[in-house]
C-alpha cells in the first residue's frame, strides 16, 4: 500500500488537498478561540480537583465541529505539560 500521493487519481489528490485547506483555515481561524477556552478549562482544575479530567472530557466531547474540539484538547495538553 503506498501513501505516495503521486499514485492517487488525480480526484482523489484534490479531495484531500481540499480536506487539507479547509483543515488549516479552520486551524488558523479557531486557534486564538481554541487557546482562550483551554485556558478556561484549565483555570478550572484547582477549583474541580479530583473531577476536573471528567469534566474537561465532558466539556470536549461537547464540542463541535470534532476538529476544534481536537485542537481544544491539544492546547490543554500543552499547558498541563508546561504546569508539571
Amino acid at each position: 500500500m503506498s501513501f505516495n500521493l503521486a499514485d492517487k487519481p488525480l480526484a482523489e489528490r484534490a479531495a484531500l488537498e481540499d480536506e487539507k485547506s479547509r483543515l488549516f483555515e479552520l486551524w488558523q481561524n479557531n486557534l486564538g478561540k481554541a487557546k482562550g477556552e483551554a485556558a478556561r478549562l484549565f483555570g478550572e482544575r484547582a477549583k474541580r480537583k479530583g473531577k476536573w479530567a471528567e469534566w474537561v472530557r465532558a466539556e470536549l466531547d461537547g464540542m463541535s465541529p470534532p476538529e476544534y474540539s481536537n485542537m481544544v484538547r491539544s492546547e490543554v495538553n500543552r499547558l498541563m505539560a508546561a504546569s508539571k
